[in-house]
C-alpha cells in the first residue's frame, strides 16, 4: 500500500485533517500504520476517540513505530483503547532478503 485508498469527500473536515496527517508522517512506516488504520476507521470514530487519536499523532513516530514493533514497552497511558487497535493494523515490516553479509 503507498497511500490512502479512502476518499475523504464524505467525511467532515476534522476527519478530513486528521486522514491527511495518518498518511503525511515523518517516517513511512507510521504512514503505513495510521493511514491503514484510518482508512478502515474514521468514518465511525467517535470524538472521545477523536481526541485520543489526537493525542496519539502528537507523540514522536520513532516512539510510535518502536511501541507499534514491540522493540520498546506501550507506556500505560496507550496501553488500552484505541492504540493497540492501531497496532493491530501494522504491517509485516520485517526484510525481504536476509543480510548474510554480516
Amino acid at each position: 500500500m503507498t497511500g490512502t485508498t479512502r476518499s475523504s469527500a464524505d467525511i467532515d473536515p476534522r476527519r478530513k485533517r486528521i486522514l491527511f496527517r495518518c498518511w503525511h508522517r515523518g517516517i513511512r512506516e507510521m504512514d503505513l500504520v495510521l493511514g491503514a488504520f484510518a482508512d478502515a476507521e474514521i468514518a465511525t470514530l467517535s470524538d472521545a476517540e477523536l481526541d485520543e487519536l489526537e493525542r496519539i499523532m502528537a507523540e514522536e513516530d520513532n516512539d510510535l513505530i518502536k511501541w507499534v514493533t514491540g522493540e520498546r514497552p506501550v507506556p500505560d497511558t496507550f496501553r488500552d483503547g484505541l492504540f493497540p487497535r492501531i497496532a493491530a493494523y501494522r504491517p509485516d515490516f520485517s526484510p525481504l532478503f536476509k543480510d548474510d553479509r554480516a
